[in-house]
């Protein structure tokens, strides 16, 4: 038996309710919506014109002008999230340890930004318009290069691209990275940056986005009138350390990474099984993982995108998973403050789960004012309360069939065996 446990000893965090991990933690605990009107492009373009942008963040104040305009913005949120996660965790990296840190930080689309950009220079001037660092600005492992270079990680280093998943893959990956002894640290989460027309009309044209206009109801999960889910953007990013090599640095040690369940629906490349028995199986082999059962869950950060599908299939699958026991662990869904961040979603929702156990409470869904009839767990309507937390499981469901659920521990000195 493998007895190598895995820890989190940093966590950094930009999205829409908060651009490091304590206010984005105060703001969604509070309940405070991070949804409203766009303004990354004129919204006339588009027929959803709500989002869950990233606020106050000037790349250029950040990383300066020059180094700003050489990496995507999606790289940019990666980039600022790892740093707060490495100072937060106080590792350092040098010529001794390079080589035992690595780094993977998932996106569903990459650099879309940089996309629509290069696509507007062609179109403009031809081959002229193309400046000589779209490629790898446009690239999805734009992001993870960039972090491991400036950092001088020279571990393993991925970019994991499953949709809505990307983050728990990362993050799961990340651990078995470190369980095979491939390294003693990894910098793992993920990052999107994708509030850009082309996604946004692309998603309402598939009827996957809500079409309502009110910032304040959109984004609605579990609501009997929720009609669809509403885009956001940021990136979520943790330190994990091999336990020993933590204790030995005296490292902060958040919480503990129990378990990782992950599988394929093999379904429909959109929707999901009605069934929910991918994401039940998903949940079921992060329980063995973690040698846990469905008592022993005390919270769960569900996928709730607020879609009709969506919500009433995850509904089955936790119920499937965890039987009886369902029925009395609170549930809640923070997309309901920052909306969708597509393959971003679940790292920062990695984050707010670990803070659910630090802090013992569990943080509300706003917007549930009608409860859906098929969705009839406990989602904590409206207002987060304090409950007590020692584990706390995470789910994330991707386009493409991919199911990924995490499960995290208050650490113990003395163990969980």
């Amino acid at each position: 038996m493998n007895n190598t446990r895995v820890v989190i000893t940093g966590m950094g965090i930009v999205c829409p309710t908060g651009n490091n991990v304590a206010e984005a933690w105060d703001n969604t605990a509070a309940g405070v919506n991070g949804i409203d009107y766009i303004t990354r492009y004129d919204r006339q373009l588009t027929q959803n014109q709500l989002a869950g942008e990233v606020k106050n963040f000037d790349p250029n104040q950040v990383f300066g002008r020059k180094e700003a305009r050489r990496i995507d913005r999606v790289a940019q949120f990666a980039l600022e999230a790892s740093r707060q996660a490495l100072e937060d965790s106080g590792l350092r990296v040098d010529s001794d340890n390079m080589y035992d840190v690595g780094c993977i930080i998932g996106s569903g689309v990459g650099g879309i930004n940089s996309f629509v950009e290069a696509q507007q220079g062609i179109d403009a001037r031809g081959h002229r318009g193309i400046k000589p660092l779209a490629i790898p600005k446009i690239l999805s492992d734009s992001s993870s290069g960039i972090v491991s270079l400036t950092y001088n990680l020279r571990g393993p280093n991925h970019c994991i691209v499953t949709a809505c998943a990307s983050g728990n893959n990362a993050i799961g990956e990340a651990m078995h990275i470190i369980l095979r002894g491939d390294a003693k640290a990894m910098v793992a989460g993920a990052s999107e940056a994708a509030i850009v027309p082309l996604t946004v009309a692309g998603f309402n044209n598939m009827t996957a986005l809500s079409r309502n206009d009110d910032p304040a109801t959109a984004s609605r999960p579990f609501d009997r009138n929720r009609d669809g889910f509403v885009p956001g953007e940021g990136a979520g990013v943790l330190v994990l350390e091999e336990l020993n090599h933590a204790l030995d640095r005296d490292a902060p040690i958040y919480a503990e990474l129990l378990g990782y369940g992950h599988t394929s629906d093999a379904y429909h490349i959109t929707a999901p099984m009605e069934n929910g028995e991918g994401a039940a199986k998903a949940v079921e082999f992060a329980l063995r993982s973690a040698e846990l059962d469905a008592r022993d869950i005390d919270y769960i950060n569900a996928h709730g995108t607020s879609t009709p599908l969506n919500d009433t299939a995850e509904t089955t699958a936790i119920k499937r998973a965890l039987g009886e026991a369902a029925y009395n662990i609170p549930v809640s869904s923070t997309k309901s403050m920052t909306g969708h961040l597509l393959g971003g979603g679940a790292a920062i929702e990695a984050v707010f789960s670990i803070m659910a156990i630090r802090e013992n409470f569990v943080p509300p869904t706003i917007h549930l004012h009608d409860p859906d009839p098929t969705c009839d767990l406990n989602y904590a309507p409206n207002e987060g309360y304090s409950h007590p937390i020692r584990h706390a499981m995470s789910n994330a469901f991707g386009f493409g069939g991919h199911n990924a659920v995490l499960i995290f521990g208050e650490y113990r000195d003395n163990g969980y065996k």
